[in-house]
């Protein structure tokens, strides 16, 4: 009975498989009506009436010596404690985007929708990157037996503009953050960054409409509706935006790591947005980064739809390791 948790700053998703990675339960909580992971895993084992044999965790922020100080939670995970709570000898505690990197391997065709069918090179790495609360980054190192999942921080280095007007968002960026970062454009809090730009720049006016459902609900959610349903200029051009970040974003960590192997697109926005990531725009920023256009042309590129798919990625690493 594997117990596998999904850690991020907005829900903790907890589920129990068995070992041919069937569901036996499983519940969402969100993550911060909560003190820690702790408090989370007595309320679901109580509720599941079930006592695990291996788990393991997937959590945003980096991973050290079986601890990790949350990324934008303010909680710490020791997988030591875990273990004790779970009466295990061990838990896995790995870094979220190393989680979604495993569980590609136990997803199935329908899983991806296609943003570049490009040619799989067999021996090529892999990556993923993946919008959500955050940006995840993660690497696919590729050996004789497949992919092995590896962490990375790339989420956090810092945002390199390719136009004028992107340099002019660098600039305003600097005004909120000592070091703006990729994340701080390329999240859901850094969608809503791009459309306070395009506001506070004079590049677009607000409806008051915009406004009041921004102030009522998630600004980030709202600027994303409006922008797919073509209500508000304003944020058509800041998802615009976004996704061309994104692309961008997506080809330097392919180039960095020598993705020819494909590069998985993530996260909780993308399914979201996914009309507009295959209208063009995205695959264009992706090959227009540099000299290497040849190699980004070939690199498959796809979307994962499954929303589980960090959660099955804990429960394939608790149990094969």
């Amino acid at each position: 009975m594997i117990l596998a948790g999904d850690i991020g700053g907005t829900k903790t998703n907890l589920a129990f498989y068995n070992d041919g990675l069937e569901t036996v339960a499983a519940q969402s909580y969100p993550s911060r009506d909560h003190a820690g992971l702790g408090e989370i895993l007595d309320l679901f084992l109580a509720a599941a009436k079930l006592q695990p044999t291996q788990a393991a965790f997937g959590v945003a922020g980096p991973v050290r010596d079986g601890r990790c100080k949350a990324t934008n939670l303010p909680w710490i995970v020791d997988s030591r404690e875990l273990a004790k709570q779970l009466h295990l000898d061990r838990a896995g505690l790995i870094n979220d985007l190393e989680a979604n990197a495993y569980g590609i391997a136990a997803l199935q065709p329908h899983d991806f929708a296609v943003l570049n069918e490009g040619v799989i090179d067999p021996h090529g790495n892999g990556a993923v990157i993946s919008a959500g609360t955050g940006l995840g980054e993660a690497g696919l190192f590729r050996f004789a037996a497949g992919f092995m999942p590896f962490a990375c921080e790339g989420g956090h280095s810092g945002f390199t503009p390719r136009n004028d007007l992107e340099i002019e968002l660098l600039r305003y960026l600097f005004k909120l953050y000592d070091y703006p970062d990729v994340e701080h454009v390329l999240s859901g809090p850094g969608l809503h960054n791009i459309y306070n730009f395009l506001r506070d720049t004079g590049r677009g006016e607000q409806p008051a409409w915009m406004r009041e459902e921004m102030q009522h609900n998630d600004p980030s959610a709202a600027i994303s509706r409006a922008a797919l349903e073509g209500q508000c200029p304003m944020a058509v051009e800041a998802l615009r935006i976004f996704v061309a970040i994104y692309g961008t974003e997506a080809a330097n960590l392919a180039l960095k790591i020598m993705a020819t192997g494909g590069v998985y697109v993530g996260g909780g926005i993308a399914p979201k947005i996914l009309p507009k990531l295959q209208d063009g725009l995205f695959m264009d920023a992706f090959r227009t980064t540099g000299v290497l256009r040849r190699v980004l042309e070939n690199i498959p590129v796809r979307v994962i739809l499954n929303d589980k798919t960090a959660l099955l990625g804990a429960a394939c690493f608790a149990r094969d390791h």
